[in-house]
């Protein structure tokens, strides 16, 4: 196992063999990473109190930061991180304890905290804060510090979303190759 992929306790990460995981990132304990999941320098992905899983063809971009909140008597089952497919996770995204579904896109420096849910096919943008336990409805774009939503997304953004994934995959591919 490489340095930057990390047991924790009795876990250790689970990693399809299409993935890339960048040497300057920090995969520890339980994280699950489905086929041609992502992972750019200096993205920290960090399952040691609780689970994360990402789907396939999701990217997590340079200096994310990925957490979960522990289990406790008041809620046994804390807060994991469960990410979708084809999600696009941008640069300095922080995501804590939250729920996301299927072709997401999160823009740059966007925080979402935890038992947020976000459902299929929504764009965040840049900036943007997403409060503890919120839902962000399917088909909507959000932007705002705390989120707002602000209007129906376009077909052609829709048509984006896996695109965004779908490219990150290829370029990830391409890593691989070289």
């Amino acid at each position: 196992m490489k340095k930057n992929i990390r047991p924790y306790l009795a876990h250790r990460p689970q990693i399809d063999s299409t993935c890339y995981i960048d040497d300057l990132s920090v995969v520890i304990g339980e994280v699950a990473l489905a086929e041609n999941v992502s992972v750019w320098p200096f993205a920290v992905i960090r399952g040691d109190v609780n689970s994360i899983t990402i789907g396939k063809n999701s990217n997590v971009q340079d200096h994310c930061m990925l957490h979960v909140s522990h289990k406790n008597a008041s809620k046994p089952n804390g807060s994991p991180l469960i990410i979708g497919e084809d999600v696009t996770i941008g640069h300095h995204v922080t995501l804590h304890g939250c729920h996301l579904g299927d072709r997401i896109l999160i823009g740059i420096n966007t925080v979402i905290l935890d038992d947020v849910i976000v459902e299929n096919d929504v764009m965040i943008g840049a900036g943007s804060l997403v409060p503890p336990r919120k839902r962000l409805e399917s088909g909507y774009l959000y932007v705002g510090s705390p989120v707002k939503k602000i209007r129906p997304l376009t077909a052609e953004e829709i048509a984006f979303l896996p695109y965004s994934a779908q490219n990150y995959v290829k370029v990830a591919q391409q890593y691989l190759q070289s």
